[in-house]
């Protein structure tokens, strides 16, 4: 509850931050599809073994804003099995706001290769038609300077689940473009990593994406990606190897923004 009540209050202060002082850096959103036929998923078999590969595609819309006050990013999944997954469609999405704490306290607390330390929060929700999920988290992050990326930051919350036991997880999120020619790229992606406990393993997800501006080749760079992701889960859900192998896929990815 204590959890619920700290997202609440970050997204107040996100939704409504003083006027006189709000300062809006940055604001995108976005549509994109993502391919494979390597993901991983639970099939017992008689001796209770389980783990198998089947096919899907995930249709992905995100928003993300940064602001002098912090930054907001929100997305919602709907994968669609392929072949026997046919109708075994899941739905998927995560809230997360932080708050700048450089601009909460009107202090400066950046400190070596820092920037801003934050108050992060998020809140994760899902559904498969049986089985809803709503979980809490709420922590602190810091925002780092890294040469040669747009962003770099790491954040470590405390993860009040509906479902299991709760545990601790450690994010991190980066975003850096390079150019080969006069071809653009990008490359941008997460770790998570959270903690066993009694009735879970311990999860560990390293999901990069390396895009082309293909939009860039016509003079609109930013509008239209085309790439490929790489995602490596490990102990997926939580679940250990006698019930689930660990996921090692690459997707076929286009990307819109607008």
């Amino acid at each position: 509850m204590l959890i619920q009540k700290s997202l609440i209050a970050i997204g107040v202060a996100v939704a409504f931050p003083p006027a006189a002082h709000a300062e809006k850096f940055f604001g995108g959103t976005s549509i994109s599809i993502l391919q494979s036929n390597q993901y991983q998923g639970v099939e017992f078999d008689a001796g209770g073994n389980g783990g198998k590969e089947f096919e899907a595609t995930f249709f992905t819309f995100e928003n993300a804003t940064a602001h002098n006050w912090g930054s907001t990013f929100f997305f919602i999944d709907r994968d669609q099995g392929q072949g026997n997954e046919e109708g075994t469609d899941n739905l998927y999405g995560e809230f997360a706001p932080n708050l700048s704490g450089n601009w909460l306290t009107g202090s400066d607390l950046s400190f070596g290769p820092v920037k801003d330390v934050f108050l992060a929060a998020q809140y994760e929700f899902g559904d498969d038609g049986s089985n809803p999920i709503n979980n809490y988290m709420g922590g602190f992050g810091l925002a780092w300077d890294v040469p040669g990326f747009l962003y770099f930051n790491t954040s470590f919350n405390y993860v009040d689940n509906e479902q299991i036991s709760n545990d601790l997880q450690l994010t991190v999120t980066w975003g850096a473009p390079f150019n080969v020619g006069s071809a653009l790229f990008l490359i941008d992606g997460y770790i998570d990593w959270s903690t066993a406990e009694s009735d879970h393993e311990s999860e560990f997800q390293f999901v990069p994406q390396i895009k082309l501006d293909v939009s860039n080749f016509w003079g609109e760079p930013g509008v239209l990606y085309a790439g490929v992701e790489y995602q490596y889960w490990n102990n997926k859900f939580g679940l250990g190897d006698n019930l689930m192998d660990t996921q090692s896929s690459v997707s076929a990815l286009v990307k819109y923004h607008f």
